[in-house]
């Protein structure tokens, strides 16, 4: 089965109708066989970039409870991690969330991500020194 990772400009996509990439995501999620992981920071950046609206903010908790992404904890090991990467892309700057992101591809070995961020995870590698692969094309 196909694994991937979602970011938040994707989730806040899904969710918001009136973003631009709405439809594109919808598209590609539909369409996609497999599993997506995410993480808390993810989910916390979404809520928040969703803005005061408790019935988008709920969409993005349902969406995890349904089984749409399956969310993966935060070791003390992956914390630590993203502070390195956080440091290490400061000039990019790399957001925490995106750093958790890239702490639990390496974890599950995974470069795939469902991602708007071009810029961040066209640059961000893996310990691997593995690119990422970003979705939607």
């Amino acid at each position: 089965m196909r694994k991937m990772l979602l970011d938040s400009g994707v989730f806040v996509a899904l969710i918001d109708k009136s973003e631009r990439n709405h439809e594109r995501c919808v598209i590609f999620l539909r369409e996609f066989k497999g599993r997506l992981f995410t993480t808390e920071a993810v989910i916390t950046e979404s809520i928040y970039l969703l803005g005061p609206s408790i019935k988008a903010q709920l969409a993005c908790i349902d969406f995890i409870l349904k089984g749409g992404a399956t969310l993966i904890p935060q070791s003390a090991e992956s914390l630590s991690r993203a502070s390195t990467l956080m440091a290490k892309y400061e000039d990019i700057p790399m957001d925490f969330a995106d750093a958790t992101l890239v702490s639990l591809a390496e974890e599950l070995d995974e470069a795939d991500i469902l991602t708007l961020d071009r810029r961040g995870f066209g640059t961000y590698r893996m310990r691997s020194k593995a690119a990422f692969k970003i979705w939607p094309a």
